[in-house]
């Protein structure tokens, strides 16, 4: 009987210190995510599975989920960082008045035929309301140029309500990947 209480109590520990280094994982390094929406196609489809790594300061170009409002996580891209000029003009990204190439959007650029996939702007013209990105915050944009809720239409984002990174489609099966910058 001992014997068998002595097993019981080890299972148990081994279960207790499972969940709690479980806990700590997501808590501190990684996170699930599920995207929701087409604003990220045609990288990211609606319903994909994706992991989300809380480690580092995100990049240009980097994948980042951030708490949009107190209910609901937005998926987007990382165009500008703090102090950044940014500007679109005839469908290309300027930074700090220099070019740069999104060839995540090729595809998507081909597919369209009635004008540019994202529209000029510059930063004054949207919510941001100045001419850089202001400190401690990101300028973000979907994949999905022409149907997407980001920063043009809600404005930078602090950077305290980025949850992390992501850059790996773990479900469905058919879509398993490594995202491209």
């Amino acid at each position: 009987m001992v014997e068998k209480r002595s097993e019981i109590w080890e299972w148990m520990k081994a279960l207790f210190i499972a969940i709690i280094v479980a806990f700590i994982v997501r808590a501190f390094f990684f996170t699930p995510v599920v995207v929701e929406g087409a604003s990220m196609a045609p990288t990211l489809h609606d319903q994909n599975r994706m992991i989300v790594t809380k480690i580092g300061e995100p990049k240009r170009f980097d994948v980042v989920v951030f708490h949009a409002t107190g209910e609901k996580d937005f998926i987007k891209r990382v165009i500008g960082l703090p102090g950044d000029r940014i500007e679109y003009k005839n469908d290309m990204l300027y930074i700090n008045g220099d070019p740069y190439d999104e060839p995540y959007l090729d595809k998507s650029k081909e597919a369209v035929k009635d004008g540019p996939l994202t529209y000029s702007f510059t930063l004054r013209e949207t919510p941001v309301g100045g001419d850089v990105v202001p400190e401690g915050h990101l300028f973000v944009m979907g994949d999905n140029r022409r149907n997407s809720m980001d920063s043009r239409h809600i404005g930078a984002i602090p950077i305290d309500k980025v949850v992390g990174t992501t850059n790996i489609v773990l479900w469905p099966i058919q879509e398993i990947k490594i995202i491209d910058k």
